[in-house]
């Protein structure tokens, strides 16, 4: 008709929590600085928040028994979101989650894992310390995943330390070239949520793909949500 104009389908604005367990500001800002506030052209936000309720750090079993009923519960008053990730390595609060809400909920240890399998060969962990080695090491067998592993080193720093030390990227080349070359890695994981400010100049640095599993997790959560 004369005068008319084809309407267009403005895309509709969903909105992705991505949730930061523990109580570091530092980290929270580190992941929005890394992902920014949206994903891709289709209308899906992203949105960061840090539970002050939780841990300094989640470094310990003890932390991530703490913290998953918080992540949990978190989840449960943010029902306006249309998908979730949770941002710490050792996904508290995950199988809670999808117990409670019928939203996709997504961890970054899953999503990142899931990637680095998709993109061939085996993986490598840079993780923080022993003790989270064998945090992730447990949480892999019961995946039935640990075959895909090619090894984990500590970086041997805090959480803090991650998100902040300017020493953190030669610590993560040094690791990073040992599971390669001693370990047969063809991928890396960062095994903190505090570490994704490296993830570019790491991949430039070694030549190899490097995950940063939040970014791995929100992608998930977008093609889920499209």
């Amino acid at each position: 008709m004369s005068g008319s104009r084809e309407a267009r389908t403005v895309p509709e604005l969903r909105t992705i929590l991505v949730i930061n367990p523990n109580s570091n500001r530092g980290v929270t800002r580190a992941l929005e600085a890394e992902l920014g506030n949206r994903h891709g052209s289709s209308g899906i936000e992203l949105e960061f928040v840090t539970l002050a309720d939780g841990p300094f750090g989640i470094e310990s079993d003890a932390d991530v028994r703490t913290v998953a009923p918080l992540v949990a519960a978190e989840i449960e008053r943010r029902g306006d979101c249309a998908a979730y990730v949770i941002a710490c390595y050792s996904d508290p609060g995950l199988d809670l989650s999808r117990q409670r809400i019928s939203k996709p909920v997504f961890g970054m240890q899953q999503s990142a894992v899931a990637a680095a399998i998709g993109c061939g060969g085996r993986f490598g962990v840079l993780a923080l310390s022993e003790d989270s080695i064998a945090r992730h090491l447990a949480y892999l067998e019961r995946l039935g995943l640990v075959e895909h592993l090619a090894g984990e080193l500590p970086l041997d720093m805090s959480v803090d330390e991650a998100a902040s030390a300017p020493d953190a990227l030669p610590r993560l080349v040094d690791c990073g070239r040992r599971l390669i070359a001693e370990h047969g890695a063809h991928v890396l994981i960062f095994g903190c949520a505090g570490l994704a400010r490296h993830r570019l100049a790491l991949q430039q640095a070694l030549g190899v793909t490097v995950i940063e599993p939040v970014r791995a997790a929100v992608a998930l959560a977008a093609a889920t949500l499209d």
